[in-house]
């Protein structure tokens, strides 16, 4: 009952501080405003150091989602770890990772950005492995290190930043666009967004990470840690418009949503399914930034996050009711087992596809529009087109699967263990599902934006959801597991990522393995027997050296004391 209670007290404390968030964010956008607060936390000579905190409506929007996703997470969490025995430390660890995240959204210094990066790395680690198996610890090793070559770039923009005198990086936007050494900084911190986010080539541990539990899983592809990289080049957004190495990151984000897109229409299992959809939706949002459009951007990562907490919430009812089954060929007619959760899971995933008048349509209607009213390279636009088409087409795919099939064996032995307190965790996502597009719409775009089109291109976006479905029941007849053996190797190639997975891990592996081994030859060991054995070896005898030194030094410490009394002894009396 204790554990209850702190989850009950942590849920309430998080919609309260999500509601203050959201109150102030309006009344810094309707007045404009900007507020930094500083704290002085060391003087040392003429050298201060300084904790700097930045706010804004946009920040404080964002945590206002952030919180709410994570007040429903963590009352969600109550009642699916419920038979877990470290549920204290699985609770602690969900409300540190939402901490570092606060703490890297109301940062403008790079220093204190990189806190948070680090807190995000380190405990988005911890929760992978939280279910200690081999395939955790895999996936964990494969996470950390990929976030590490992001935490090296960070490093090195740190480092760069030298040259203005300050990490303080949003005082100097004006001066970084005429200046030569932003391109290095801008390079660098692009980079590690890339790392963060999961783009090309660094797009194999978004899915591995599916090992976590589906709580953490739905804060991590909804809010956190993969929307860090994004709400970092959004604050980078005055300086991106370099258009001599821009233009490639932009092809490398619309090919990443391309291929999850393509992966997602041959994947089997359900939590990859919903993670390669947000690699889908991430591409989305980094090449809509690179086209110039860093508020639409922001709108899309507020949209996506709120149906994207609830699509995985709702995977994590069925996934647990299956008997922790996550293949959907084995689901079917889960809509009559679990009418409530099926509508959330349904109205999420529609959001996803940009069905009209639900949270996603606002946002993806609008970055499609934006794309086909400019004048820019017919390649980029027809992969935008076909990205969305094959999003519509998988989530389709999944809903037949899932709910209108009658095959599924899995369902005759449904658990039905429905209870209403993960469904109360529904509510507030499913109105913000509904409600919360239109709302932002009119909070962030003041008037409406004017786009002018022909009618087929105006429609065009709506078009894409109606093939798409059609596309999505073929599929769905088709099966394309059982293609011949000739497409063996091209259906390899679909459905793993483009080998991303095996050129991430294996290919990394094998060179510097089989380099060693050439070296041991060359050798003869003697390297290890000089410097891996030889230091043990030296450390153990300096180790027992220091502490006869130690023991001596404390006898003759207690020698001195000693005498010392003895000494004051004779002086006061004698």
């Amino acid at each position: 009952m204790i554990f209850i209670d702190i989850c009950f007290i942590m849920m309430i404390n998080l919609l309260m501080m999500s509601l203050i968030s959201v109150f102030f964010g309006f009344y810094f956008l309707i007045y404009n405003l900007n507020i930094f607060i500083e704290f002085n936390l060391l003087n040392l000579n003429s050298s201060s150091i300084v904790m700097t905190l930045f706010f804004d409506w946009m920040c404080l929007f964002f945590l206002s989602i952030v919180l709410f996703i994570s007040s429903s997470v963590v009352y969600y969490s109550k009642y699916y770890m419920e038979g877990d025995l470290m549920m204290n430390r699985f609770i602690s660890l969900v409300l540190m990772f939402v901490f570092s995240m606060m703490l890297l959204i109301i940062s403008p210094n790079l220093i204190s950005i990189l806190l948070g990066w680090d807190g995000l790395g380190l405990v988005s680690y911890c929760l992978v492995i939280y279910y200690q198996n081999i395939k955790s610890f895999n996936a964990g090793m494969l996470t950390v290190l990929s976030n590490r070559i992001g935490d090296i770039f960070l490093l090195f923009s740190i480092a760069w930043m030298l040259n203005f005198g300050s990490w303080n990086y949003i005082f100097f936007m004006d001066f970084m666009k005429m200046n030569f050494e932003m391109k290095f900084i801008l390079l660098f911190v692009l980079l590690a967004s890339f790392t963060k986010s999961a783009q090309i080539p660094f797009s194999s541990w978004l899915p591995a990470a599916m090992a976590a539990p589906t709580p953490v899983s739905s804060l991590v592809h909804s809010s956190t840690l993969v929307t860090v990289g994004i709400y970092l080049m959004i604050r980078f957004e005055k300086v991106l418009m370099n258009k001599e190495f821009i233009s490639w990151f932009m092809l490398i984000s619309v090919l990443t949503m391309f291929m999850s897109g393509l992966n997602a229409n041959f994947e089997n299992d359900l939590k990859k399914i919903i993670a390669l959809s947000t690699l889908s939706q991430l591409g989305l949002m980094m090449s809509i930034l690179f086209l110039g459009f860093s508020q639409l951007a922001f709108f899309h990562l507020l949209t996506h996050a709120l149906f994207k907490a609830l699509l995985f919430m709702c995977a994590g009812l069925l996934i647990h009711n299956l008997m922790n089954f996550q293949d959907i060929r084995y689901m079917g007619c889960i809509s009559n087992q679990m009418p409530l959760v099926s509508i959330c899971f349904n109205f999420s995933n529609l959001s996803l596809c940009g069905f009209p008048f639900l949270a996603g349509f606002y946002s993806k209607d609008l970055i499609l529009e934006k794309v086909m009213l400019m004048n820019f390279n017919n390649f980029i636009i027809i992969l935008f087109m076909l990205s969305t088409l094959f999003t519509v087409m998988y989530t389709f795919r999944l809903i037949y699967f899932s709910m209108i099939k009658f095959s599924g064996f899995l369902s005759l032995n449904f658990l039905n263990d429905n209870s209403w307190g993960m469904n109360k965790s529904f509510l507030g996502l499913i109105m913000m599902v509904i409600l919360g597009g239109s709302s932002l719409s009119w909070i962030l775009f003041p008037y409406p934006m004017m786009i002018c089109l022909p009618f087929f291109l105006k429609i065009f976006p709506l078009l894409i959801v109606l093939f798409g479905s059609l596309f999505g029941y073929m599929i769905f007849l088709m099966n394309l597991n059982k293609l011949s053996i000739k497409f063996y190797f091209l259906k390899n190639f679909f459905s793993l990522m483009w080998f991303l997975p095996f050129i991430s891990t294996n290919c990394m592996i094998k060179f510097p393995l089989l380099i060693s081994m050439e070296m041991s030859f060359m050798d003869q060991n003697w390297t290890e027997f000089l410097v891996g054995q030889g230091v043990l070896k030296f450390m153990k005898n300096y180790s027992s050296w220091m502490d006869l030194l130690i023991f001596y030094f404390n006898s003759l410490l207690n020698l001195f004391l000693l005498m010392i009394l003895v000494w004051w002894y004779f002086y006061i009396y004698i």
